[in-house]
């Protein structure tokens, strides 16, 4: 960040084009990682894994309604990203232990300040929603 932007938060320090184009939105480093960790279960699993390693069946029983599939699929997500390492140990059955990369677990710290920030502001957030609420209500035509 230059001196001119000190007191800046970063996401505000370089001017975006307008409109945004679609090339350069579907290009962002930024957004990338936000569908990443956004989507229904990856912030859940690398919260979960930042505990401590995990075998499959372990996570699968830790998060409640999350498919098999589904699963195996976010797993392969964070790996390929190089937030996940899966460990296969040579035994009889092979046992797969899922944990946090060096990687990995610099996102812990973000994603607590983002939970800290959500915690913070729940009570706003909830006011601000139902006044919405309130207001789509009142400006519905009747039926």
């Amino acid at each position: 960040m230059s001196g001119t932007h000190t007191g800046v938060p970063s996401v505000l320090a370089h001017d975006l084009p307008r409109p945004v184009p679609t090339a350069e939105l579907a290009a962002c480093p930024v957004g990338d990682v936000f569908r990443r960790i956004g989507d229904k279960w990856s912030m859940l699993l690398v919260i979960l894994l930042g505990g401590r390693p995990h075998r499959f069946n372990e996570l699968h029983r830790a998060v409640e309604g999350i498919s098999q599939r589904m699963l195996t699929r976010t797993l392969r997500g964070l790996e390929a990203d190089g937030l996940v390492r899966r460990d296969v140990h040579p035994t009889v059955p092979p046992s797969v232990e899922y944990s946090l990369t060096p990687l990995g677990r610099t996102l812990l710290e973000p994603l607590s300040s983002l939970a800290d920030w959500a915690v913070r502001h729940e009570a706003e957030i909830s006011e601000a929603r139902a006044r919405h609420t309130d207001a789509a209500a009142k400006e519905a035509p009747p039926e």
